[in-house]
């Protein structure tokens, strides 16, 4: 089992906060942006 330090990480383009692969994104983890279903629906950030 791979440790938590060891994930892949992004910084979410709605809040800039970082944040670590999932296993439900492993198919499609180059098309991740967001971090949170919120920050997605969320209107862009400047």
């Amino acid at each position: 089992m791979r440790k938590k330090n060891d994930l892949p990480q992004k910084v979410c383009k709605a809040c800039g906060r970082p944040f670590t692969w999932r296993r439900k994104w492993a198919k499609d983890w180059d098309q991740v942006l967001y971090c949170s279903e919120r920050c997605r629906r969320s209107p862009k950030a400047a």
